[in-house]
């Protein structure tokens, strides 16, 4: 298993070097160029000083050069500085943004895995229970319902009509005077309806998935044995089916990393939350290359990483794969 693992660690690396060359290219493909949106802020700008300002950050160079001088900084882990006013280093507004979507992704994973999987088996064994076209009409209508549609709504309902939770931001203006109970109270209540949205389409995939898989598992014959050999309900149920059903899943899991990172960009422009994908909206909009490249690079390594994690769930889950 080890040499397997290791074998996969090492396909990262051309995976990786792959994946930054499409990116490179394609977002360079993209009508307009910073120098352009820098000029729209100044209309008096000379092209004289637009031209310098190409040289200075190597835009009028060929699109290979251009990408050798970058692989050659990201092979020193140094992404550049930003194209933006302030000029900061590409890694430290990356840093400072990954915290908190860090946080919001992660604490939606567990909140997807602790609920999703058995929401699915209860389903599953009590199929065409009302339970169970309950669970069905939910996971049809999270799957269905658009992100932002359903921010909007919910920032209406529990914000504006309610006032039970802030609509933006992750902390109150008056935060510093709060109390460290008060603090963390305040932070939870700010990422409620982020996280919330964040988890409900992969909880209600999942879940769907999970459901499909038992009830494939629970017609086999070893389940029939088992039952048939005396094994209380709680044994064949969660022992012998589920651990087979579970093999699938860990997989989508893995997968879903960066669908999670994708959305991110949803709900943190609506939420107003300075994450990540807050972060990357911006950049694209105003062509700061170094910055959607770091952001998109970044996002890459975490799904090659949470690929790995599924790899190496899936080879815990299967006897069969870990002693291959």
């Amino acid at each position: 298993m080890l040499s397997y693992l290791f074998k996969r660690f090492l396909m990262m690396f051309p995976i990786m070097l792959g994946i930054t060359l499409i990116t490179f290219a394609v977002i360079h493909l993209a009508p307009g160029e910073p120098v352009d949106k820098m000029a729209d802020l100044n209309p008096k700008i000379s092209p004289q000083a637009k031209q310098k300002m190409r040289e200075m950050y190597n835009l009028d160079k060929p699109l290979e050069v251009q990408y050798w001088l970058w692989l050659k900084r990201f092979a020193r882990l140094d992404f550049g500085s930003s194209f933006s006013s302030d000029n900061r280093p590409v890694l430290g507004k990356i840093l400072e943004r990954l915290p908190i979507t860090l946080f919001i992704n992660v604490v939606s994973l567990l909140i997807i895995f602790l609920l999703s999987i058995p929401l699915g088996v209860m389903s599953a064994t009590r199929q065409h229970s009302l339970f169970d076209k309950f669970s069905t009409l939910f996971v049809f209508v999270g799957f269905s319902t658009p992100g932002f549609w359903l921010s909007l709504l919910l920032m209406i309902l529990f914000g504006v009509q309610l006032g039970w939770l802030p609509i933006s931001g992750i902390r109150s203006i008056y935060f510093e005077e709060l109390s460290a109970w008060g603090k963390f109270l305040d932070y939870s209540r700010h990422l409620v309806l982020p996280v919330l949205i964040s988890s409900l389409t992969s909880l209600a995939f999942l879940s769907r998935i999970t459901r499909q898989n038992m009830l494939e598992v629970i017609r086999q014959d070893y389940i029939t044995t088992a039952r048939a050999k005396g094994c209380d309900e709680h044994t064949v149920v969660f022992h012998h089916a589920l651990r087979n059903a579970l093999l699938p899943i860990v997989t989508i899991i893995g997968l879903s990393v960066p669908s999670l990172i994708g959305g991110s960009v949803i709900f943190e422009t609506v939420f107003s939350i300075p994450g990540m994908g807050m972060l990357f909206y911006e950049s694209v909009m105003s062509r700061d290359y170094p910055l959607v490249m770091g952001i998109l690079i970044i996002g890459a390594g975490l799904t090659l990483i949470g690929n790995l994690l599924s790899d190496v769930g899936y080879a815990l889950a299967d006897p069969r794969i870990r002693y291959e």
